[in-house]
């Protein structure tokens, strides 16, 4: 007797089958447990993590793995607060790249969704916005009201703001929802006339997801449940109702200094501390970005880069 077909999810967008193109991959960040496939469907392309945890195993997940804890005072979190305070991280950015919106000045009301400890509420600030945030875990929302800002807890889903907001930032948000459609449709309804949501999120059809493989850092199982190409990500947003104003890519040295990680040191079931160690990561940036600076420039303008930068209106 035959085996019964193992069946895959349907694609959001369309509506087919998916087919899968990895297999057996596991959380090479945090060590949480699982083994899980990438499906793609076969007409748009869009990706996606398959098994699916259920809205309470990745919450659980998400609280025992992954949400910001109280770290303070380490080397690590100690060097971050001060390259982020410093001039010395403007210029990173200029020759980097900047997939957090950190450079970009404005005026009027921003939503950072995902705040977290609101390190990047402060950097909004000081470019000219009103900056809040909205995040679900209140440990990190807490740290963020002592720095000064109003943080909202709800989830997007509830939260109904008493006025519109100018910009929303999605910044590596959109590849973890449950459905990144209606999550856009919530935003667009968050924003004033003429108002932007401003996305980053991995590249799926970028050089360093073929050259990496199964090793990329940016499919992060189980957290990572979308892994968006240029195209796919326009349909999304199409969907939603949102005009693209612009799309390009940038590579982070420090995506391209985790996925080395991954490939030395990433063992199932287990943390992969060399990626929580600052002179490592500090070193493998500097040398990705100081020795390959030229070519990751003309990969970024191919639309080859490992992050999606999108600005939309809506």
């Amino acid at each position: 007797m035959s085996r019964p077909r193992k069946s895959h999810p349907k694609c959001l967008l369309c509506g087919q089958e998916g087919r899968p193109v990895l297999a057996g991959l596991f959380d090479d960040r945090f060590g949480a447990p699982g083994l899980y496939d990438i499906v793609k469907c076969p007409s748009c392309g869009l990706e996606q993590t398959w098994p699916r945890p259920s809205e309470r195993q990745l919450k659980e997940l998400y609280e025992r793995f992954y949400n910001y804890g109280g770290e303070a005072g380490t080397t690590y979190t100690k060097l971050r607060e001060r390259l982020m305070a410093s001039p010395l991280y403007q210029l990173w950015l200029k020759a980097d790249g900047d997939i957090s919106f950190h450079m970009r000045s404005g005026a009027g009301r921003l939503l950072d969704v995902g705040c977290n400890e609101g390190r990047g509420l402060t950097l909004y600030a000081g470019q000219g916005f009103q900056a809040e945030g909205l995040e679900l875990n209140e440990q990190a929302a807490a740290q963020a009201r002592k720095r000064g800002f109003t943080v909202h807890t709800q989830a997007l889903a509830k939260f109904t703001p008493q006025r519109p907001y100018e910009v929303v930032v999605l910044a590596n948000v959109l590849e973890h929802v449950r459905d990144p459609v209606a999550m856009l449709s919530k935003v667009r309804r968050l924003l004033s006339s003429g108002g932007q949501v401003w996305i980053s999120c991995p590249n799926a059809a970028g050089f360093w997801r073929r050259l990496f493989g199964r090793h990329w850092i940016n499919w992060h199982v189980p957290f990572h449940l979308w892994h968006f190409s240029p195209q796919s990500l326009k349909e999304v947003l199409v969907r939603a109702d949102f005009e693209l104003i612009e799309i390009k890519t940038c590579t982070p040295a420090l995506w391209l200094a985790q996925s080395l990680c991954v490939a030395l040191a990433a063992r199932a079931g287990r943390a992969n501390r060399v990626m929580r160690s600052a002179p490592v990561i500090a070193g493998l940036m500097l040398a990705a970005r100081g020795l390959l600076h030229p070519w990751l420039g003309n990969l970024d303008r191919q639309m080859q880069g490992d992050c999606l930068i999108v600005t939309a209106g809506g």
